[in-house]
């Protein structure tokens, strides 16, 4: 799959991958904004922001213009805030890409932030938080990042508190805007069928004016544990949450493709480990997965489940003797190729559309990474040994790296603390 990479005079990053034979294009405007940029009193804003840029713009002033400009091109059209980046992306028919760029780059750049819109936008947010808040299956992860980072960035919640989305004005979304906003920290990326000199010079075009002030950091992520770690969300409810996991290393790390295949083994599909052994074996839960998640300078490797209330404890220690296993013992030659064929049939199968191919290509590049198409990406991971798989499992799987955040009937921590060991 080629890709063009061009760096335009301002610094902004645009990436073009062509698609000929395809009938859609899809335009993806990335920033390096997300709430690990933020500080406690602006926490949320990020998202915030992300929503006010849909509420009206200097060429369409309203909501209405803009989902009507969209909607009028029969576009699939959102966006989206991570810890780490922003997101807006509009996908149509291949002969309305321009039109599309037209109205993505308009609410990229043109926000008004009308005082009157960032009221009525409160209560969405914090009707969004009250959603979440009743999906534990979702507020779980929450508590997850909480349990391992605390009180910093990389442990707030995306969406933010209740009281910071009340108290925030327009003058805090000019001021964040104003230092994360810059064509340094944007990319750009539009794949399917389009014309790439025609579309590269109206990318020029239409972001020529944007600002190339300096762009503001971040505050870099602290590790510290010693023992393992609970957090436990009181709740009657069917069914019990958790996520179980260790602390692991940043997107950097060339260990990341080992990570990968072991969580491809342990709980990648129905013939996993733990779906073997938690659902078909125990019966014990509906829903068993597991896999990495590695940002620019940290990450974690994590198992999550439904499980009934009277099976949690059996769970656990099933899920940590599946974890000290693959640490203990290499990972035979068959189930090594399985898992290896199920990550890659599984990454080439999601790459049939153009958003999914936009959002491959701008997740590498935002986070400051050699692209690699996917034909590099599957030769990393079907270059990961059985040894260097045992090996990353010794580093992270140990006792005190643990952390379960659970949501469910249980006020009892120490009971629970107590199982969280690898003896």
């Amino acid at each position: 799959m080629e890709f063009k990479r061009t760096i335009l005079s301002n610094g902004m990053r645009v990436i073009l991958v062509p698609q000929k034979d395809n009938v859609a294009a899809t335009i993806l405007v990335l920033v390096e904004a997300g709430s690990k940029y933020e500080t406690k009193e602006i926490n949320g804003l990020s998202h915030f922001l992300e929503h006010m840029c849909f509420k009206g713009t200097k060429k369409r002033p309203k909501a209405i213009d803009i989902a009507g400009a969209l909607d009028g091109i029969g576009a699939e059209y959102n966006a989206f805030t991570s810890h780490e980046w922003t997101g807006y992306y509009a996908k149509v028919q291949s002969h309305k890409n321009e039109e599309a760029l037209d109205i993505i780059s308009d609410l990229y750049l043109n926000p008004v932030f009308d005082e009157k819109e960032i009221e009525k936008e409160k209560g969405v947010i914090i009707e969004e938080i009250n959603m979440y808040e009743d999906i534990p299956q979702r507020k779980v992860n929450d508590n997850f990042m909480e349990l391992l980072y605390g009180n910093q960035p990389a442990g707030w919640s995306i969406a933010g508190t209740k009281e910071n989305i009340r108290n925030m004005t327009k003058q805090d979304f000019l001021k964040y805007r104003g230092e994360h906003y810059v064509a340094g920290a944007t990319t750009l990326v539009v794949a399917g069928n389009f014309d790439e000199d025609k579309f590269l010079k109206k990318i020029e075009e239409d972001f020529s004016k944007m600002p190339t002030d300096k762009k503001h950091g971040k505050l870099k992520v602290k590790e510290s544990q010693e023992k393992p770690e609970v957090h436990i969300q009181f709740k009657e409810s069917d069914q019990t949450h958790i996520i179980l996991g260790c602390r692991a290393f940043s997107v950097e790390d060339e260990r990341k493709y080992a990570l990968d295949v072991l969580g491809d083994v342990l709980g990648g599909g129905m013939s996993s480990r733990l779906f073997q052994k938690v659902r078909e074996e125990l019966g014990a839960a509906y829903y068993v997965r597991a896999g990495s998640d590695m940002l620019s300078d940290h990450g974690f490797f994590a198992v999550s489940a439904g499980v009934d209330h009277a099976r949690m404890d059996i769970v656990i220690e099933a899920i940590l003797e599946e974890l000290k296993r693959t640490a203990d013992e290499e990972i035979p030659a068959v189930e090594l190729q399985l898992a290896k064929d199920h990550l890659t049939g599984r990454l080439l199968l999601g790459l049939e559309t153009s958003d999914a191919i936009a959002n491959y290509y701008g997740g590498q590049e935002i986070l400051r990474q050699e692209l690699k198409n996917p034909e590099q990406l599957i030769e990393k991971i079907n270059a990961v040994t059985a040894g260097e798989i045992m090996e990353v499992a010794k580093e992270i799987f140990k006792s005190e790296k643990l952390n379960l955040a659970l949501i469910g009937p249980f006020k009892e921590k120490e009971k629970i603390v107590n199982i969280l060991n690898f003896a």
